[in-house]
């Protein structure tokens, strides 16, 4: 179980760095190479969140000290800070719970049976690239008027995964699906985590 687990991460990180029309760039690029270069897309997006809760703090700062100079408006300036504070520690959570799993990835790839998790990862990374048009055809198919064109790249790679999972590595629906909604608790945001938990279920209902 851990060894599906940490294979399908490892496959999201390197799906990451393929190019969206490319079929076959992860058998021409070196395993740890790829995984380096997603490790730095994700700490480099990680750094832009940090920067966000910066401004946020900011703004929160600001709206203090404008609360302080006018009269009557406290209840107002009061709220803006509330909203700015919310949502900087909504976004430092992401970081770190983002942090802490891209941390523990390398981690536990030395502590697990690298070369079978290596194979596994690889063998998703390939059936993705090989029918990824198909798989997109079938997710658009249960979106309900979205597009998954639309989607954030990693929340259509998680998808992507779990389609794989269902229809070529003889995973329980409940497990690929419960999985991915994991992955989605661990990279995406909560508007990612509500859709891709919506399309899996819709995509049981479709092929039960």
């Amino acid at each position: 179980m851990q060894t599906r687990t940490l294979s399908r991460e490892l496959a999201l990180f390197v799906l990451g760095q393929c190019a969206e029309r490319e079929r076959s760039s992860a058998a021409q690029d070196n395993l740890e190479t790829l995984l380096q270069k997603a490790l730095d897309s994700l700490m480099q997006h990680w750094r832009e969140v940090l920067d966000h809760c910066a401004g946020d703090l900011e703004k929160a700062q600001q709206s203090l000290l404008d609360s302080e100079l006018q009269d009557g408006s406290a209840s107002t300036d009061i709220a803006a800070v509330r909203t700015h504070l919310r949502d900087t520690l909504t976004g430092a959570e992401q970081v770190l719970n983002g942090l802490s799993a891209s941390l523990e990835l390398p981690r536990l790839l030395a502590l697990a049976d690298q070369e079978q998790v290596r194979q596994e990862a690889m063998r998703r990374i390939q059936l993705v690239l090989k029918s990824r048009q198909d798989i997109d055809n079938q997710l658009d198919g249960v979106m309900e008027g979205w597009r998954l064109s639309r989607l954030p790249r990693i929340d259509r790679d998680i998808l992507r995964l779990a389609v794989v999972d269902l229809r070529s590595m003889n995973t329980p629906a409940s497990v690929a699906c419960s999985e991915a909604v994991e992955l989605a608790n661990r990279y995406s945001d909560e508007q990612g985590r509500r859709m891709i938990n919506g399309v899996l279920r819709r995509l049981q209902n479709a092929t039960a």
